[in-house]
C-alpha cells in the first residue's frame, strides 16, 4: 500500500509534479493493499484466456476463406462443441488450480501485530463461488477440501502489513524503456527454465503421467494453451516468476509480463501462421508454425520444446527434425513450382506448332 493517498503528498515524497500516468495510478492504488493488487492476475488471466481466443475463432467461422491459406494444418477442423468442451475444461482447471494458486503465491506475507480481514475477500471469496456454479463443479470429496480450502484463505487472510519482496507499488511509475528490458529478461529466463521443464515432460513418465493431456490436441487451438494436467500447470508455474524474482519490477510491469507471457502461448497455439503478426519482428520468435510441429508429432516428438524463443533448441540440437521438415517441403514446393513451369513451357508450345 503506497505511504500516501493524495496528490499533494505523493508530490512532497517525489520532489516534482506527478505524471498523468502516476496520478491515475496513485488514484487507483492508494488505498488497495499489494495483495489485492497483486490478485488482479486472477482477473487478468480469465479474461485473457476467455477472450483472446476467440480472435482466432471468428476468423476461422466468418473469414474462413480469406485466413483458410494460413492455416497450418487445414485437414484438421474441430466442431464448436469440442472448442466449447475445451474452454470448459481449462475454466475448470483456472477455478480450482490456477486462481487458488495466484490466491496463495503471493511471495512474502509480513504479518504484523493486529488481525483484520481483507478488503478485498467479499470480491473474491464471490468470485470463487461463482466459479464453481458456473462450472456445475460436481463436489467430490476431493473437490470439497479444495473449495473450503480456497474459500477459507480468501476470507481469513489477514489484511495486516502485506509487502511484496522486489516487486514494488510505489511511486514513481517506471519508465517505458525500464519494463521493456525487464520484460525482456523475464521472457528469456522464463523460455530457458521452460525448454528443460518441458524436455522433463516428454521423457517416458513426464509424458504418460502428465504431459500427455495438453498433447491431445495434435493440431492446437488458441483455447488449448492452457489446456493441461494440473501438475503441468503448477509445475509451468514456477518459470513464470523466476524472472520477477531475479529482476523486481513495478506491479504493472508484473502485471504486463503475465498478461503477455498468456497471450503469446495462445498465439502459438492458435493453429494460424499470420504474416501480419507482430511477433514476426521479434528475433529467434518460435511462433505458431514452429510449436505446431511439436504437437503434430505428439508424444514421440523430441523437437522444438522452447516456449517462446528458438534458440534454446537450436544450441541443443532439438530443432533438427522441424528444420529437416521444412527443407523437405521447400523442396518439394520448388519442384511442384517448377513442374509448373514446365507444363507452361509445353502447352505453349504445342500450341505454337
Amino acid at each position: 500500500m503506497l505511504p500516501y493517498t493524495t496528490v499533494v503528498a505523493a508530490e512532497a515524497a517525489l520532489g516534482r509534479s506527478l505524471s498523468a500516468a502516476e496520478t491515475l495510478w496513485l488514484n487507483y492504488s492508494a488505498n488497495k493493499s499489494d495483495y489485492f493488487l497483486y490478485c488482479h492476475n486472477i482477473l487478468f488471466l480469465f479474461l485473457i484466456f476467455s477472450l483472446f481466443p476467440f480472435y482466432y475463432l471468428f476468423l476461422e467461422y466468418f473469414f474462413q476463406k480469406s485466413v483458410g491459406p494460413y492455416k497450418i494444418q487445414p485437414k484438421v477442423k474441430l466442431s464448436f462443441s469440442d472448442t466449447l468442451r475445451c474452454y470448459k475444461s481449462v475454466m475448470r482447471m483456472f477455478f480450482l488450480v490456477v486462481g487458488p494458486l495466484q490466491l496463495v503465491s503471493f511471495p512474502s506475507i509480513k504479518v504484523s501485530v493486529f488481525l483484520s480481514f481483507i478488503d478485498s475477500a467479499p470480491f473474491f471469496e464471490c468470485f470463487v463461488k461463482f466459479g464453481y456454479w458456473v462450472l456445475d463443479f460436481r463436489i467430490n470429496a476431493v473437490g470439497f477440501v479444495m473449495e473450503r480450502w480456497v474459500l477459507t484463505v480468501v476470507h481469513y487472510m489477514p489484511f495486516l502489513d502485506l509487502n511484496l519482496i522486489g516487486v514494488r507499488t510505489s511511486l514513481p511509475l517506471p519508465s517505458f524503456w525500464e519494463i521493456v528490458a525487464q520484460l525482456g529478461v523475464y521472457f528469456i529466463v522464463e523460455d530457458y527454465t521452460n525448454y528443460w521443464i518441458h524436455r522433463f515432460l516428454h521423457c517416458k513418465w513426464g509424458y504418460e503421467k502428465i504431459h500427455k493431456v495438453h498433447h491431445e490436441y495434435t493440431a492446437p487451438i488458441g483455447f488449448a494453451a492452457p489446456y493441461a494436467h494440473w501438475a503441468e500447470i503448477l509445475i509451468l508455474g514456477i518459470p513464470s516468476f523466476l524472472g520477477p524474482a531475479m529482476v523486481p519490477g513495478h506491479m504493472i510491469t508484473f502485471w504486463l509480463w503475465i498478461a503477455l507471457r498468456q497471450i503469446e502461448a495462445i498465439e502459438t497455439h492458435s493453429g494460424y501462421d499470420f504474416p501480419w503478426t507482430p511477433t514476426k519482428y521479434i528475433p529467434f520468435y518460435g511462433g505458431p508454425d514452429y510449436h505446431d510441429y511439436h504437437h503434430y508429432v505428439g508424444g514421440q516428438s523430441q523437437s522444438n520444446f522452447a516456449s517462446v524463443f528458438t534458440y534454446c533448441d537450436y544450441l541443443y540440437g532439438t530443432d533438427k527434425g522441424y528444420r529437416y521438415q521444412k527443407k523437405v517441403l521447400q523442396q518439394l514446393q520448388e519442384g511442384v513450382k517448377s513442374n509448373g513451369a514446365m507444363h507452361e513451357v509445353s502447352a505453349e508450345s504445342q500450341k505454337e506448332d
